[in-house]
């Protein structure tokens, strides 16, 4: 592990630590509201690209399935690179696929350029994940960690209800511009902030199933992708749902989706907190929340109070879950830190595109409501 030394470099390096902080937060946030935003414009996207809703939902399966294959390969191409180096870079090609995804002719170059976003979606998370420990000192690191990945939950809050509000003004092609322009600005932010991050770890692609061997590291990772796959199924399709509820219009379901994500930042923290006492039992609470929440959903449909608290409930509840999930794999691989979150952010992305899969089908065979 880094150590940070009280010389008089150290001691400004710690000042300026923060901010970088902050600025991988921001990549994490690009990556998360660009992997999510078509859910928030699904209906419109659709439309204007003449396909299904469960067909449109393809623009999040197949950056997920890129995605975790990515972060199990990025790691290994780059693993003599400089992290700082890395992330700008992805940061750039994700501003330039968001471009392409603004200016696509047809639903075939769109998804071309979604896949594009899922390389930069695993890369950044396979390295991003992991940097807390090498950016501050041992006492922040749970705090750094819960910060890294509340960019997840504060893009529920602000990407995805502007961009769907973008979205309602102006066309989906405006919003996937606005992205394209905050990759470029968080790729400026990560070159004049971060440190350089040489590599300190090699990740081979053997070190993977050596860590799979590890019971404690397994479990865990099964119960990640349970959970992600059952979220996904239904998020992908919540807003169909939610226009189905009395009394439901576009800007009532933007308000709707901001609430999930301010819920959803309060889980972040909070699931955070638990997660660095005890991992377990943070996932065994967020597991019987989200499982009682999506049963109840499905039930909803024709009370608008009902619908606004379950979904709260479902942004707290599905908020703590990726930091809870990465606590628990530091905990159970400590010596293997950026092999370990390029396994969980692996297991992460094939579930979240298995999971808005299965919901598509559902969606398209049965209803959305029944996914």
């Amino acid at each position: 592990m880094e150590t940070l030394t009280q010389t008089p470099h150290s001691r400004t390096r710690q000042r300026t630590l923060p901010l970088a902080v902050v600025a991988v937060a921001a990549a994490t946030f690009s990556v998360v509201t660009t992997e999510m935003l078509p859910v928030g414009l699904l209906t419109s996207l659709a439309s204007g690209l003449g396909v299904s809703d469960g067909t449109a939902g393809l623009t999040v399966t197949l950056p997920g399935v890129v995605a975790a294959l990515a972060a199990l390969l990025l790691p290994v191409a780059v693993r003599h690179a400089d992290r700082r180096a890395v992330l700008c870079g992805l940061m750039l090609l994700l501003g330039a696929a968001n471009l392409l995804s603004a200016l696509a002719p047809n639903f075939a170059v769109l998804l071309g350029a979604r896949i594009v976003v899922g390389l930069c979606i695993g890369g950044v998370w396979a390295v991003a994940a992991s940097l807390a420990v090498r950016l501050v000192d041992a006492e922040s690191v749970g705090r750094a960690t819960a910060v890294i990945f509340s960019g997840i939950a504060v893009a529920s809050v602000l990407g995805v209800p502007a961009g769907t509000f973008l979205g309602e003004l102006t066309g989906w092609r405006w919003a996937f511009g606005a992205v394209a322009v905050l990759g470029f600005g968080v790729a400026a932010l990560l070159r004049v902030v971060l440190p350089a991050l040489p590599a300190d770890e090699a990740v081979r692609l053997g070190a993977f199933g050596g860590l799979l061997r590890l019971p404690r590291l397994r479990v865990g990772l099964i119960a990640v992708a349970l959970l992600v796959v059952g979220h996904f199924a239904a998020y992908t399709y919540v807003r169909p749902v939610l226009e189905r509820v009395p009394d439901v219009g576009a800007g009532l379901i933007s308000g709707l989706l901001l609430a999930y994500g301010v819920a959803g930042i309060v889980g972040n923290f909070l699931g955070g907190t638990f997660a660095a006492r005890d991992p377990r039992r943070a996932l065994l609470v967020i597991s019987a929340g989200l499982g009682g929440v999506v049963l109840l959903m499905g039930t909803a449909g024709n009370s608008l109070v009902a619908s606004v608290v379950l979904l709260v409930a479902w942004g707290l509840a599905y908020g703590g879950v990726s930091v809870s999930s990465q606590n628990w794999v530091m905990a159970a691989a400590p010596h293997a830190r950026e092999a370990a979150s390029a396994l969980f952010a692996g297991v992460f992305n094939v579930a979240i595109a298995l999971g808005a899969l299965v919901g598509g089908r559902v969606a398209d065979g049965v209803g959305v409501t029944s996914a």
